[in-house]
């Protein structure tokens, strides 16, 4: 699975809300109410990481969680990054409800 190009990854993230490209990698930050909130969202995406055997980096600090997807090992972004950041995003929404 080879990298996306820059536009690529653009289009791949137009329906994605607030997601940003940078450092050849997707990222986004989520607030919540507390820690716990945020705590229960990070497992809530391990879980969908897991299922896909593709782990993002995860950053907690206190009620933000900042989520960066890359493919290491194809150095970049790739189409599985973008179907995990999809479906991290369908979560969130779930969550918010």
């Amino acid at each position: 699975m080879a990298p996306l190009s820059e536009e690529q990854v653009r289009q791949g993230l137009a329906g994605l809300s607030g997601w940003s490209y940078g450092e050849n990698a997707i990222s986004k930050r989520y607030t919540f109410p507390g820690f716990p909130d945020a705590v229960k969202f990070v497992n809530r995406v391990a879980d969908l990481a897991e299922g896909m055997n593709h782990h993002p980096d995860i950053t907690i600090n206190y009620n933000a969680v900042l989520l960066t997807l890359s493919t290491h090992s194809e150095g970049g972004v790739t189409d599985k990054d973008l179907a995990l950041a999809r479906q991290i995003e369908e979560a969130a929404e779930r969550e918010a409800r």
